[in-house]
């Protein structure tokens, strides 16, 4: 039976590390579900979780949605299927994963949200994110800064169904719209894609050849609007990304990029297990269900001790 259980996994796309049969009982089982394993954030929440979920005793269920809410929502039914004992969800939309998580909350299993919000409360045991308009605030502060408090830039937005994409770019145009010599020549929507940034940014330069400044609702899109200013030759624009990745630390070490602002996404997702985990013990975790972590700005000052979303004291 496990030995079918495992080959359905595997075309689910599952990853398996629990020593329970399928079909257990299996409370000490977490399950962790996240968007794409392509993108070295998501790799990391899935990582910390994993190793952090392990350290505690459970065994784990890894999941990837790949952005998908109908996707998510099939894992979520094998998730209640395996009787786990709770879920580690970076979930597939802000309003699209309402439902699976209250059928999650059916179930009896308590879902830890990381990174991204649901638009609806009482549903989630608790959302812990990066607090994304802070973090905004942060990168267009910079900004503007290296620009001279003037320039023509563009804006590169994340995916539109993302509640963080609309909080990242209100923060970003908080501080930006407060310059007038500040001038947006295009805002375009990358949905967080390194490769389809680059095929924006290549359309927009031919627009707006004399562009300035790109600054990117997350570092998949500000590596992929960097590497096509490069390839066009224009290697004095400024560009800043917000999540801080070890690609975009080492682009700003490189000078290929000027600034990242860090989600402690590790920070973040461990301290989801450990409230899943208190949760599970006493009934509570203490805290209230909406937590927000702040980010941190990333310059050359500072570069050198980010790695793996995490900032070295």
């Amino acid at each position: 039976m496990r030995s079918i259980f495992l080959i359905a996994a595997a075309v689910a796309g599952l990853t398996v590390t629990s020593g329970s049969p399928a079909g257990a009982a299996d409370r000490k089982l977490i399950a962790i579900v996240t968007a794409s394993l392509n993108n070295p954030y998501f790799v990391q929440v899935s990582a910390a979780a994993e190793a952090e979920a392990k350290r505690l005793g459970y065994d784990t269920l890894v999941l990837s949605h790949d952005d998908d809410a109908n996707k998510q929502s099939q894992q979520i039914d094998t998730v209640i299927a395996r009787k786990a004992a709770a879920i580690i969800l970076d979930n597939a939309g802000s309003d699209a994963s309402i439902a699976a998580v209250e059928k999650a909350k059916e179930a009896g299993i308590p879902s830890f949200l990381v990174d991204r919000e649901i638009n609806k409360t009482g549903v989630a045991t608790a959302q812990i994110v990066s607090n994304n308009y802070q973090g905004a605030t942060l990168g267009a502060e910079e900004f503007v800064r290296v620009l001279g408090e003037k320039g023509r830039y563009v804006e590169l937005v994340g995916r539109e169904a993302d509640l963080n994409a609309g909080v990242r770019s209100k923060g970003y145009h908080d501080v930006l719209d407060q310059y007038p010599d500040m001038k947006m020549l295009d805002r375009q929507s990358a949905n967080w894609i390194q490769t389809e940034a680059y095929a924006k940014m290549e359309s927009i330069l031919q627009a707006h050849p004399d562009l300035q400044g790109v600054i990117a609702g997350n570092d998949t899109m500000a590596m992929g609007a960097s590497a096509a200013l490069q390839a066009a030759g224009k290697t004095g624009v400024i560009v800043v990304g917000l999540d801080g990745s070890n690609d975009a630390r080492d682009a700003v070490q490189s000078g290929k990029i000027a600034a990242t602002v860090l989600q402690p996404i590790t920070q973040i997702t461990i301290l989801a297990v450990d409230e899943a985990d208190q949760y599970l013990r006493t009934g509570s975790t203490g805290k209230p269900e909406k937590q927000l972590v702040d980010c941190v700005l990333i310059t050359k000052a500072n570069a050198a001790k980010l790695n793996n979303f995490a900032l070295a004291k």
